[in-house]
C-alpha cells in the first residue's frame, strides 16, 4: 500500500511549478458564495485538459468522476467560494479584487481535490474503484451544499463508501494533518429577530413602547442561557452580533432588529438554546407591552460535523503511516461547516480533518481575517498528499 501511495504522489515534484501557478490564479480571482462562475469554469477547463469526466450540478457545482474498475467509491469535497473580506496578506500574489478574498483557504481546497483527481487519473494501475471530486459552491453562506442536493447531486453520485473533506486552519501547526472521531465542528445558526415598539418623541417616552430598551433587555437576558441553562459539561455559544434601531437621538423608533449566532456540539443542546432564545424574546416583548409578536427567522444554518468512527479509524491509520509525527489529534473546533449536508443526503459515512497552513502558527492570522493567506508551501503539497492518502485507505489494496 505504501509503495502505491508513493507512486501516485510521485508527480508532485515535477508538477509543483504548474500547480503553484494555478493556485495563484484561483487566489487572485476570488468569487463570493453562489457567484463562482469563473472559478467553476476554470475547474472545468483543468478537468477537460486532464481528460476527466465531470457533471455540472446547480449553477456552479461540479462533480468529477474517475471510474477505475470494481472497488470502493470515494468522494472528496473541495469548497470553492471566497469571502467579502479585503485581502491584507502582503503576499506578492495577493488579489487585486476589491473587498473579496480567499480569506478562508478555499483556494487550497480546490487545488487539493483537483490535484488528487489528476494524480489518481495518471496512475490508474495503482488503485481500483471510483474516485470522485465534489467542487461545492456557497459554503460560507450555508447555501452551497443544500443547493447541489436540491439540484440532484444524488442522481450523479454512485453509492459512496465514504465522503471526505479537509480545511486549512490557522489553529493547528503548519504542515500537520489533524483529526478526531466524533464531533469536530459545531452546529450553528444565525437568527434574525425583529421586535416591535411604538414610536414616540424622545421627550415623551410614556406615550410609546421603546424597542431599544426592549432589545437591550433581551441582549442581557440571553446571556443567562449558557451560564444558567446549559450544563457545565456541555458547550454552547450565544452571540448577539448586531443590534439596530432608530436613527435619531430624540425619536423612539417603531422597531429593533437583533442578529444572533448560536453554536453547539450536540443537537439537543442546540434545540434547548433555540427554544430558550424564543422563550426569552417573547417574554420580554410581553413584559414591554410590545404591540406585535416578534418576527424570528433562522438563516445560515450549519449542521454538526460529526466524524464516524470507522472512516476515522481508516484515515487515521493511513495518516499516521504516511505523515508520522505530522499526523496529530485536533480538539473540537467552534467553527461550522455545511460539509455534512451532502453525505447525509446520500446516506454516506464521512471523515473531515484539519490541515495546518502556517509555519509561524503563533503569529498566524485566523480564518476570515484580512491577513489570512496560508504559506504556499508546504501547504499546497500537503493538502494534495492528505487527499490522496485518505482516499487510498479504500482505493489501494493491502
Amino acid at each position: 500500500m505504501a509503495d502505491a501511495i508513493h507512486t501516485i504522489l510521485s508527480d508532485l515534484e515535477e508538477t509543483r511549478e504548474a500547480r503553484e501557478k494555478l493556485y495563484v490564479e484561483f487566489h487572485q480571482n476570488p468569487e463570493l458564495s453562489m457567484e463562482e462562475e469563473w472559478t467553476s469554469q476554470r475547474i472545468a477547463d483543468v478537468l477537460d485538459e486532464s481528460g476527466i469526466e465531470y457533471h455540472r450540478v446547480g449553477k456552479t457545482g461540479i462533480v468529477a468522476i474517475i471510474a477505475n474498475g470494481d472497488g470502493p467509491t470515494v468522494a472528496m469535497r473541495g469548497d470553492i467560494d471566497a469571502l467579502p473580506v479585503p485581502e491584507q496578506s502582503g503576499k506578492d500574489y495577493a488579489t487585486a479584487k476589491e473587498g473579496v478574498s480567499h480569506a478562508c483557504g478555499h483556494d487550497f481546497h480546490i487545488m487539493s481535490v483537483l490535484t488528487a483527481l489528476q494524480l489518481f487519473n495518471n496512475h490508474k494501475d495503482q488503485w481500483h474503484g471510483t474516485y470522485i471530486g465534489v467542487f461545492q459552491p456557497g459554503e460560507e453562506t450555508a447555501q452551497g451544499a443544500k443547493d447541489v442536493v436540491d439540484n440532484g447531486i444524488a442522481d450523479v453520485l454512485p453509492k459512496l463508501d465514504v465522503y471526505l473533506g479537509q480545511h486549512v486552519l490557522a489553529s493547528i501547526p503548519g504542515s500537520t494533518v489533524s483529526s478526531k472521531p466524533g464531533p469536530m465542528f459545531t452546529a450553528a445558526s444565525s437568527i434574525r429577530i425583529k421586535v416591535f415598539g411604538k414610536g414616540s418623541h424622545g421627550s415623551m417616552p410614556e406615550l410609546g413602547v421603546d424597542p431599544v430598551v426592549l432589545a437591550s433587555s433581551i441582549v442581557l437576558r440571553l446571556q443567562t442561557i449558557v451560564s444558567r441553562e446549559v450544563a457545565a459539561r456541555d458547550m454552547a455559544v450565544v452571540t448577539v452580533g448586531s443590534v439596530q434601531a432608530g436613527q435619531k437621538s430624540n425619536i423612539i423608533p417603531d422597531d429593533a432588529t437583533l442578529l444572533i449566532n448560536t453554536r453547539a456540539f450536540d443537537h439537543e443542546v442546540e434545540k434547548h438554546v433555540h427554544e430558550a432564545i424564543e422563550r426569552i424574546v417573547k417574554a420580554e416583548c410581553e413584559a414591554a407591552r410590545s404591540p406585535k409578536e416578534p418576527e424570528i427567522e433562522y438563516y445560515d444554518v450549519y449542521p454538526l460535523t460529526n466524524n464516524a468512527e470507522e472512516p476515522y479509524d481508516k484515515v487515521r491509520v493511513a495518516f499516521d503511516s504516511y505523515f508520522g509525527e505530522d499526523s496529530i489529534d485536533i480538539t473540537p473546533q467552534s467553527a461550522s461547516e455545511d460539509f455534512s449536508y451532502i453525505p447525509d443526503a446520500v446516506d454516506a459515512p464521512y471523515m473531515y480533518w484539519g490541515l495546518g497552513g502556517f509555519a509561524d502558527q503563533e503569529n498566524a492570522p485566523g480564518n476570515h481575517n484580512p491577513g489570512f493567506a496560508p504559506d504556499l508551501q508546504p501547504t499546497l503539497d500537503r493538502g494534495a498528499e492528505a487527499a490522496v492518502v485518505a482516499a487510498s485507505a479504500w482505493l489501494v489494496g493491502e
